[in-house]
């Protein structure tokens, strides 16, 4: 089972995880960076933090699952950082074409999954698995009343923290900081979500 995990060889010992200072610096920054993202997101569309909208949950959703994609695709764990910050563009570009995001975060899913498949990575099936699930559960949330909508990409969002424990855990696909960092991120923006919709 583990084998359809890795993405690259064992990683080595890192200085920049394992211990719970450091650990709980990635937490942290990534509890920051969500918060950041749901504020800077919300003024773009000329509101507040509390004026959060399924689309914003959906995005880091999507955001997410397609690090963890990547990573597994290339078989180089810290191609999932690169990723968090080159997918940033799809809402960008999404918004530039007059294309729902959803729609975007699909189509490079499937390119990659296309990819990952024909390289022959065995990683990628769970991680397009997990894609479809997570973001699969947000992108239903956008057809919702708003409320409800909220709640369940937050939901969605929360829950892709237990894969962040997971691959932190077990040391595969992508870097243990990357995983520490997504679990402070997923828990706080979907955890603020779930708690505006309520």
């Amino acid at each position: 089972m583990t084998e359809t995990f890795e993405a690259a060889a064992p990683a080595r010992r890192s200085r920049w995880t394992g211990t719970w200072p450091t650990n709980t610096g990635w937490v942290v920054l990534g509890a920051l960076t969500g918060f950041g993202l749901l504020v800077g997101g919300t003024a773009i569309a000329g509101g507040t933090w509390q004026d959060a909208v399924a689309e914003d949950p959906t995005t880091a959703v999507g955001v997410a699952a397609l690090c963890y994609l990547a990573a597994a695709v290339t078989g180089v764990r810290w191609t999932a950082w690169l990723v968090a910050l080159l997918a940033s563009a799809i809402p960008v570009t999404s918004e530039l074409l007059d294309t729902p995001r959803w729609i975007a975060f699909v189509l490079v899913g499937l390119v990659l999954t296309g990819v990952g498949l024909a390289r022959g990575r065995s990683a990628t099936w769970p991680q397009a698995a997990a894609m479809a699930g997570f973001f699969g559960v947000a992108a239903v949330a956008l057809f919702l009343e708003p409320r409800v909508g909220l709640a369940l990409a937050g939901l969605a969002l929360a829950a892709h923290a237990g894969w962040d424990v997971l691959h932190y855990r077990r040391d595969v696909v992508v870097n243990r900081s990357l995983a520490l960092w997504c679990i402070g991120l997923d828990l706080t923006m979907g955890g603020i979500c779930v708690a505006l919709a309520l």
